[in-house]
């Protein structure tokens, strides 16, 4: 249970929560299965996430599901992603928006099949009217491709003579990137056991708080992320400078 007395107030719950899910294929692995078995049963812990997130007023969940790089893994491996995918969203959906959940995709879904970037497209139609968590899932994403679309829409609003170069700031440069509309990632959870970023959301975490566990993405669970939740308000978060009356340089 998260500790009343480490969040005495809610300003001090993190307010956007990114997780790397790692893990599903380690995690089938050591029951003899495929890969892809994992992938099915990372599902469940995805929902378990999201209803973690409702019932502690979270306001923004980003989930890493496919990356820009996961492309390079078997084809029956990618296929089986994609097939899941779909029936995620089929299954899925219609819960998300009974508990007022607000869904997004982020990434290059262009090269998803058609039939995926249709069910993408009336997933988050359905829930864009809803006001509670927003629910973001990375498909197709990578950190640098996202900061490329963003520099490439500045470029075009420079040639359009819409923008001059001297008014780029990094506000400018935030609101062409991917969740510029939400809150900045206050955490960063990675399961699995590995400790980096993975091209993930580069220019969002840039002051978030990193929480990197063992447990395989299969095996996550509401113990886990109040774990990860009491461990970030037990943290000084100095963006930068210095707690207060700490004259300790470096410190």
């Amino acid at each position: 249970m998260i500790s009343s007395s480490d969040c005495n107030s809610l300003l001090t719950l993190p307010r956007h929560v990114a997780i790397i899910m790692d893990g599903n294929g380690r995690w089938a692995k050591q029951r003899g299965k495929l890969r892809v078995f994992g992938h099915r049963a990372g599902v469940k812990a995805v929902r378990v996430a999201v209803s973690f997130s409702v019932k502690h007023n979270i306001e923004s969940l980003t989930l890493y599901a496919f990356s820009s790089e996961n492309w390079n893994r078997p084809q029956q491996e990618v296929s089986s992603l994609m097939e899941l995918f779909v029936f995620a969203l089929d299954n899925e959906v219609k819960s998300l928006h009974k508990h007022n959940v607000k869904l997004s995709v982020i990434g290059d879904i262009s090269r998803f099949s058609s039939r995926l970037q249709e069910r993408i497209r009336r997933s988050v139609e359905l829930t864009a009217g809803n006001t509670g968590l927003q629910l973001n899932i990375a498909a197709n994403y990578g950190g640098r491709w996202d900061l490329a679309q963003g520099v490439k829409q500045i470029a075009e609003k420079i040639r359009a003579n819409e923008l001059e170069p001297e008014e780029i700031t990094e506000a400018t440069v935030g609101s062409f990137i991917n969740l510029s509309e939400q809150p900045e990632v206050d955490l960063v959870i990675r399961t699995g056991g590995e400790h980096r970023i993975s091209n993930f959301l580069l220019w969002q975490i840039a002051y978030a708080e990193l929480y990197f566990t063992d447990i395989l993405w299969p095996d996550f669970d509401e113990t886990v992320f109040e774990g990860a939740i009491n461990a970030f308000v037990k943290r000084e978060r100095r963006f930068g400078g210095t707690i207060p009356d700490d004259a300790e340089v470096g410190s």
